[in-house]
């Protein structure tokens, strides 16, 4: 219980204080607030000269998680290696300003890991955290009433969802985006994608014991940065520059390298620049740089995890919510042109899209084609159309697409495509928004990923087939691992909602399917959501949710299920046509579902936090998953009061 160390008793009850006096004026005595005159306090208080009070004060904020040693060697893990690293470009950045003469500030708020939650309760605080985080991140600025500007340090799936969401309700002040980069692929193994299949795969006499650890240990081949592949990470990266909002050719850099700490300072060089010519938030988010974002997630094929996510932003940025009509027509109009994980057609993992040209690359081909607004400002304070001439002809796009070739053999043609290099190589448009009698409001189905062998010669995607209905995800992915699920079924994941478990992510389904020799031919239909690198025939985001009186809730073991995918209209459908072989029209199914009732194992999960019971009501009220599960304050007060006012309260 007791310590023999002496030392512990070395107590001292007073000290000097910092040397030297803070610069105060008699106008700040009399005028200034109180806060402002103790925060020159506590400032010389933590070590900050006095001397160097007077310059501009700028706030880095981060998702930094883990304590490191200076040589990288961990104390405490963080949750994520996405967060591992970036406390590195906080100080790049702060050391920018305080170079040149400014005083940083930093706080943190740092973010789980949706790979580490998967298929555990854990996934069950994940999308709400994103609110959550955006929420704190915006009360630590305006916590600090003397900051001049906002830089956020962000990489993963929430938090930088959260960060952009955060800086995206600061209108009035300059703000920009870090990414935090991305982590590099083994020289010899599998993507951290492919890696969260090994239990599947283990159970299906695909990999052996020793493979799978093997695998597993190597899978993380650096210690920083957001997975390999085009997930909900990576496609939040590149949307943020899509934006506007970060420094050009920053999404994907490789986490540790020189380039990447470069990055930082210039990003904090950009923020000064803005402050300095009244640059605003407000100036750089506008409908024009949602309309870019969405027409670069197109091109990119990203995660359709970002469909809650933009609209979100664009909530916060005060601008009208993209519409699912929106969505469709920017897909219809912009080809993907990336080949990359987990899409294809050529597994490149997203270093590779970096060194290829990254976003601003993407960008060159969508302005010829005339889907990009370049009118647009940026936080380099030029706007779109001049930053994309300077890429253009830039040392850095040749240099780094030469590198890409003697390095990996790869021919940066090859990663970021032109439209008729895409046509050629099959590529199709990233998303379909399916209707019918099983989602009256819509679902989404990143369609281009669709494995190319089960797809017709038209461009169609059919498949009718019996379901197999399940109420967990544990029950559901027990049954893939034990031959529960066979080649043509149909899985049917019901009330995982924001009802019922705060919309999880059921990658664990999606991701066995995808690397199972069956799994082509199985069709996923749920009213959760799936990670950024799913692929396959999985129908996600179906509307109304079970648990709000969805038809998918109504549904049984060996009920008919008819689904049709046109990746080249853009346009499908999911209807419940009956049950085995007594087929009805989908108008009769319609008004079979309604008069069933709802399938009897159907129920909030047991262990659903409060916490997220709280943000499900909220978003519902808020307009649901399609409005971004957002919090609208002006209709969850409308609520209120309307509820208040019946219940006599």
């Amino acid at each position: 219980m007791g310590t023999n160390r002496s030392e512990i008793y070395d107590i001292h009850t007073h000290a000097a204080g910092p040397e030297g006096s803070l610069p105060l004026t008699p106008e700040m005595l009399l005028n200034a607030p109180s806060g402002d005159l103790f925060g020159l306090s506590q400032n010389v208080g933590m070590g900050w000269k006095p001397s160097r009070l007077g310059g501009k004060q700028f706030l880095l904020l981060s998702t930094q998680g883990g304590i490191r040693k200076d040589d990288g060697t961990p104390v405490a893990l963080g949750y994520h290696t996405g967060h591992w690293e970036i406390g590195l470009l906080m100080e790049a950045a702060a050391n920018e300003i305080s170079e040149s003469g400014g005083v940083p500030f930093a706080g943190y708020v740092s973010d789980p890991c949706d790979g580490r939650s998967q298929g555990t309760t854990g996934m069950f605080d994940s999308l709400p955290f994103r609110n959550d985080a955006a929420i704190v991140f915006r009360r630590l600025v305006r916590s600090l009433p003397t900051r001049k500007g906002v830089i956020g340090v962000a990489t993963c799936d929430k938090g930088l969802p959260a960060m952009m969401i955060a800086l995206a309700g600061i209108h009035d002040l300059p703000c920009i985006i870090v990414p935090g980069g991305v982590t590099l692929p083994p020289t010899k193994g599998e993507d951290a994608g492919k890696i969260q299949t090994i239990g599947a795969r283990y159970a299906s006499g695909e990999l052996s014991l020793e493979d799978a650890a093997d695998l597993g240990c190597r899978a993380c081949a650096t210690p920083g940065g957001g997975c390999q592949f085009l997930g909900t990470a990576a496609t939040a990266q590149v949307v943020a520059e899509a934006l506007g909002i970060t420094v050009p050719h920053s999404a994907l850099s490789p986490s540790g390298q020189p380039i990447w700490h470069e990055m930082a300072r210039q990003s904090a060089r950009a923020m000064m620049a803005m402050e300095a010519k009244g640059i605003k938030m407000k100036d750089i988010l506008t409908e024009s740089a949602i309309r870019n974002a969405m027409a670069v997630h197109a091109a990119f094929g990203g995660s359709t995890n970002l469909l809650l996510h933009i609209p979100a932003i664009a909530h916060a940025a005060g601008l009208p919510i993209p519409t699912v009509q929106d969505w469709i027509d920017i897909n219809k109009k912009v080809p993907r042109l990336v080949s990359v994980l987990p899409n294809g057609p050529d597994y490149h993992p997203t270093v590779r899209v970096f060194l290829a040209g990254g976003v601003p690359e993407v960008m060159l081909h969508l302005r010829k084609l005339g889907v990009l607004d370049v009118d647009v400002m940026t936080v380099s304070g030029e706007k779109l159309s001049t930053v994309l001439d300077w890429w253009e002809t830039s040392e850095r796009r040749q240099r780094l697409k030469q590198m890409l070739l003697d390095m990996d053999g790869v021919d940066a043609d090859t990663v970021i495509m032109t439209p008729e290099q895409s046509k050629l190589r099959g590529l199709t448009s990233t998303v379909t928004f399916p209707m019918g009698n099983l989602a009256p409001e819509g679902s989404v189905i990143k369609s281009t990923s669709i494995d190319p062998s089960v797809v017709g010669a038209d461009g169609i995607y059919r498949h009718r087939g019996q379901a197999k209905v399940f109420t967990t995800e544990r029950a559901a992915i027990f049954a893939i691992k034990s031959g529960g699920v066979e080649a043509g079924d149909i899985m049917v994941l019901m009330g995982r909602g924001p009802s019922g478990t705060g919309m999880e992510e059921t990658y664990q389904l999606t991701s066995s399917l995808k690397h199972l020799p069956f799994g082509k031919y199985v069709s996923l239909i749920t009213d959760a959501r799936f990670s950024g690198v799913s692929t396959g025939a999985c129908i996600g985001h179906v509307g109304p949710e079970a648990l709000a009186g969805g038809p998918i809730g109504k549904l049984r073991d060996g009920d008919t299920i008819d689904i049709v995918v046109n990746r080249n209209t853009l346009e499908g459908s999911i209807h419940f046509i009956g049950h085995g072989d007594e087929l009805v029209t989908p108008e009769e199914g319609a008004l079979i579902l309604q008069a069933r009732d709802p399938h009897p194992d159907l129920a909030p999960d047991p262990k659903l936090p409060d916490d997220t019971r709280l943000w499900a009501a909220l978003q519902a009220v808020s307009g649901g998953t399609w409005r971004g599960s957002i919090y609208d304050v002006d209709r969850i007060i409308t609520a209120l009061e309307a509820g208040k006012k019946t219940l006599g309260w």
